[in-house]
């Protein structure tokens, strides 16, 4: 139960803050740990999350906590502790022709952080986000209590839990379903959309494929505003394959690794940068059709750069991301690629997702589009994402609050609907506020 202080910051590198970081091998552990301290505590994984969700002045790291507890190789369930790494997982599973049921662009994330943040992927409008997967977990409450949780027992605290950012209490351990594949190949359709309205057509001309996405220009203006590249996947059947990979369907050439060795400075990402890129990006992504791509192009294409966030400079920067529900997200869209172009503060990694039906009472997700855009810490911009918070608050939508670290606390209150029960949840079972963390110090109490 080894316990250090250090500066911690999530992967967006805003805020950082100096905590006492205790690092837990076994459930034992952590009773200790919250039975004797008299302050407020998070639980943390690999810090993957943007914002300040897993910091607090105390936090439990779980990274240790990451055996494989069970695993059905016949129906395809697994239970793991919380704090295994995804990227563990799919190395475990994929030769064993399974796959996660949900993943988001990262394999580096902690399966605990996972339903902390109900983490959703491109295949949301058709299989939900992680929640809808999992059968059970086990939680340590403020008490110090171990419960075994599922939608049947403690069926409040279940759908708490998935999207909770960890106020519920530690998770400790979850069993979910998994997906069968027969190969570690995805085919993938990749068209270029002209503009919004065309990307939005495509959204729903491919609402019936497993996985979509689009990479959107935020520069573009008039005709082109929204231009984008739209990408459509599914598991690759053995059929499908090139030949050469008959043999070894499960298996995939290990890649190199680049890092990104230094902070950039700040000034580095600017309007022309990122427009030079997207215009790049665009112009080199023509559409094409039945492409064959290994599992790991497809799902974590940045994973590949290490250390991207660096990219940012020294300040960090913040990853905004919000929903508008299908009504409204033209128009909603619209006006948001307006303040963006008009300010020049383009991202050139912004991501355009159909989200289904919300998942659990304080998932994020809802029936509509959701775009993610990066913008580097700088004079002004908490200002500028605070006039983007009204027109997506007038239009129906809300904040990730996986990757806030600066939405005002009326925003949350007004955007997420279920509010008022998922804190009445809280206060049942911890009602000290013993766990505790940046973000719900700023806008949960």
């Amino acid at each position: 139960m080894p316990r250090n202080k250090k500066s911690i910051s999530n992967w967006n590198n805003f805020p950082k803050i100096e905590a006492e970081e205790y690092s837990v091998n076994y459930q034992a552990d952590a009773i200790k740990i919250i039975q004797n301290t008299d302050h407020s505590i998070i639980g943390r994984g690999n810090g993957r999350c943007y914002g300040d969700a897993s910091l607090a002045k105390q936090v439990i790291s779980t990274l240790k906590h990451n055996c494989i507890l069970f695993f059905d190789t016949q129906n395809g369930i697994i239970e793991c502790e919380a704090g295994i790494l995804f990227k563990n997982l799919v190395d475990f599973l994929v030769p064993k022709g399974w796959f996660l049921p949900v993943t988001p662009g990262t394999k580096y994330i902690t399966l605990g952080g996972a339903v902390a943040s109900d983490v959703h992927g491109k295949n949301h409008h058709k299989e939900g986000s992680f929640s809808k997967h999992v059968l059970s977990f086990s939680i340590m409450i403020e008490s110090g209590e171990i419960l075994e949780v599922s939608s049947e027992t403690y069926s409040d605290l279940f759908s708490a839990t998935m999207g909770g950012m960890g106020l519920t209490g530690l998770i400790l351990s979850v069993r979910f379903r998994l997906k069968k594949i027969e190969s570690a190949y995805i085919t993938q359709q990749q068209v270029q959309a002209k503009n919004l309205d065309h990307v939005i057509d495509l959204f729903t001309e491919y609402k019936n494929s497993t996985y979509t996405m689009a990479w959107i220009d935020c520069l573009a203006k008039g005709k082109n505003q929204g231009r984008s590249i739209m990408y459509a996947g599914e598991h690759s059947q053995i059929a499908e394959l090139p030949k050469k990979k008959h043999d070894q369907p499960l298996s995939i050439p290990s890649k190199r690794k680049i890092s990104v060795p230094v902070n950039l400075p700040s000034f580095a990402l600017n309007r022309f940068s990122v427009s030079v890129f997207n215009q790049f990006y665009y112009t080199t992504h023509p559409s094409k059709r039945n492409q064959i791509i290994d599992y790991d192009s497809f799902f974590y294409p940045l994973d590949s750069l290490l250390e991207w966030n660096k990219m940012y400079g020294k300040k960090g920067f913040i990853q905004y991301q919000f929903v508008i529900p299908l009504a409204d997200n033209a128009a909603g869209l619209k006006k948001i690629l307006d303040k963006i172009s008009q300010k020049g503060w383009g991202s050139f990694l912004a991501v355009l997702k159909l989200f289904g039906p919300q998942d659990s009472i304080i998932s994020f997700p809802m029936e509509g589009l959701t775009l993610a855009l990066d913008f580097p810490i700088k004079k002004g911009l908490f200002d500028f994402l605070d006039e983007l918070d009204k027109i997506v608050e007038a239009h129906g939508g809300r904040i990730y609050l996986s990757k806030d670290a600066r939405m005002q606390k009326e925003t949350f209150e007004a955007t997420y609907p279920n509010y008022n029960r998922f804190i009445q949840t809280i206060e049942k079972f911890n009602p000290n506020k013993k766990f505790n963390s940046h973000l719900s110090k700023r806008i949960v109490y």
